[in-house]
């Protein structure tokens, strides 16, 4: 999964991803893992280069819930076929 570094909102880790429960269960443009602005990080080592990462912690994006806003799609190289029955879900 490619992880990206926000230099404008709140600045942060940022991992958006989709998966075989996006449209069905959770929101079909795929959920986020990572968001440090939302306090949604976990942690790691910087000078390893390691990141926790937890899919207990997915949550939909703010578009789920209000059309107002615009989020991020998920990257192809972060569209999973496999089912992360794990995090938030819509139903």
């Amino acid at each position: 999964l490619a992880v990206y570094w926000l230099r404008g909102y709140a600045g942060g880790l940022f991992l958006p991803f989709r998966d075989g429960t996006s449209g069905a269960e959770t929101y079909g443009a795929g959920r986020y893992l990572l968001d440090t602005a939302k306090s949604a990080d976990l942690g790691g080592d910087p000078a390893n280069g390691t990141l926790v990462i937890d899919l207990n912690f997915a949550f939909q994006p703010s578009c789920a819930w209000d059309p107002r806003w615009a989020c991020p799609l998920a990257p192809p190289s972060n569209r999973l076929h496999a089912r992360v029955e794990a995090g938030e879900r819509l139903r």
